[in-house]
């Protein structure tokens, strides 16, 4: 397995998809070599000097645990990484809507990262061990750590990540919703939250089922009547971006606080999970036996 680059850089920048593909070899992909990191920082546009926000340490040293904790099961550092990534990267969507940063961050910051998580195990099929190139520099619900910090985005419930955390230690969920628009309605990803934790719905098809569903009753339905969410005050998230400077290392233990958002009204939520519910009792599930 490979190590960081020689090279990492002190500040996260800006990497055009463009200059991502030399350094994308198949030694990397197979987690056999990185890159030395020199040649890759001189094509990267820097950002703004004077934002402690851009600073790479606090980064590295969050995946760096991840490594450490989780290294038995892979899979469950999502769910540890994805809230405190998040409140240690305090982005704007607009800033986070930007290929570019999170090309940077996995191929000159953490490549190692990268590669630890989302290496193939191997199969008759595939015998050779490798990640997809997606995971470096692929949309947002595939990209390695832009699919964490958007899952805690739009999962949060104003300050609180604990629905992130459930969110996303179900990979299923994560892979299937954060493509749907739906998600972005703040009472529809709580009401989800809430089923998965009820144990109501579990596996992978129970949630594409549900995913499915949801989209086609949206088609007729406006989810924001039957379940009306108040736009956000723009001013907690300024606030807290503001604050980046002089914020310590998130916790390890216990988990961070986001911005100061207003969560979502409960009746909301109650009204959609109940709604939810039902469409998940009669929506197709592979494998499901009538009655069950």
């Amino acid at each position: 397995m490979i190590t960081q680059p020689n090279h990492v850089p002190e500040r996260l920048g800006l990497l055009a998809t463009s200059a991502v593909d030399p350094f994308l070899t198949e030694e990397l992909l197979r987690g056999e070599q990185v890159h030395g990191g020199i040649d890759l920082a001189k094509v990267v546009e820097p950002l703004p000097e004077d934002d402690a926000r851009w600073r790479v340490e606090p980064i590295r040293s969050l995946v760096d645990d991840a490594m450490f904790e989780f290294g038995a099961d892979r899979t469950r550092a999502d769910a540890w990484l994805a809230p405190r990534l998040h409140a240690t990267l305090r982005l704007t969507r607009r800033e986070a809507a930007d290929k570019r940063l999170w090309n940077h961050l996995a191929l000159a910051v953490a490549p190692d990262y990268v590669v630890w998580r989302h290496l193939s195990e191997p199969t008759a099929n595939k015998p050779e061990r490798r990640v997809v190139a997606e995971r470096f520099r692929g949309p947002a619900d595939r990209q390695c750590f832009s699919r964490l910090w958007w899952a805690a985005e739009l999962f949060r419930n104003g300050p609180d990540y604990e629905p992130v955390e459930a969110a996303c230690g179900n990979q299923d969920l994560i892979h299937t919703v954060l493509r749907s628009e739906l998600i972005d309605h703040r009472p529809t990803a709580q009401a989800l939250v809430r089923l998965l934790k009820s144990g109501r719905v579990t596996g992978g098809r129970e949630v594409n089922g549900l995913s499915v569903a949801i989209n086609a009753a949206g088609a007729t339905l406006i989810y924001d009547i039957l379940a009306p969410d108040r736009p956000r005050d723009p001013a907690p998230l300024r606030d807290w971006i503001a604050e980046a400077e002089s914020a310590p290392p998130v916790e390890r233990y216990g988990l961070p606080s986001g911005p100061e958002d207003d969560p979502v009204e409960e009746e909301s939520v109650a009204a959609l999970t109940s709604y939810f519910g039902e469409l998940f009792e009669s929506a197709p599930i592979r494998g499901r036996k009538n009655g069950d």
